[in-house]
């Protein structure tokens, strides 16, 4: 695939990505879904360098990965999530069947598709297939510590 057709595609600027390729920007979380959306690979599959738990920051998410588990059908990512308070994300669609699961273990939670989210709060868990937009907002004014998990399946 050409960075012309990529950037076209993941409705990302093709100097951005020219950037990413050459190592001279650092990515938001929501360009490098929007990237690995459209390239059909998990997003570990663009983190890569010399930290044990790489760590992706979004307009309110920040994301620490905890481990990738892959299996015959699929590959997980296991996520340590905070939310910030006062700003949503917007997330662009994953590939085709893609799920999230969040646990929320302190703060109030709404996320999912950006056309019918949920809210949950300390003990809550969410669920939704993320090949459409979505988004996350903590509720109020206190952060929100969860863990996502995101679920690719294997063509």
């Amino acid at each position: 695939m050409s960075l012309s057709t990529l950037a076209r595609l993941a409705g990302v600027g093709k100097a951005t990505l020219s950037g990413l390729e050459n190592g001279t920007r650092n990515p938001t979380l929501e360009t490098l879904y929007a990237v690995t959306a459209q390239l059909g690979v998990p997003l570990t599959a663009a983190l890569s360098g010399p930290a044990a738990t790489p760590t992706v920051r979004g307009t309110a998410v920040s994301a620490t990965l905890l481990e990738v588990f892959t299996e015959a059908e699929a590959t997980y990512e296991l996520y340590r999530m905070r939310v910030a308070p006062g700003v949503g994300q917007l997330s662009p669609a994953h590939q085709p069947g893609v799920t999230e699961h969040v646990t929320v273990f302190a703060g109030q939670l709404r996320a999912g598709p950006v056309d019918a989210p949920s809210t949950a709060g300390p003990g809550g868990h969410l669920r939704w297939t993320s090949d459409v937009p979505h988004g996350y907002a903590a509720v109020g004014d206190e952060e929100v510590w969860a863990s996502l998990l995101l679920r690719y399946p294997r063509r």
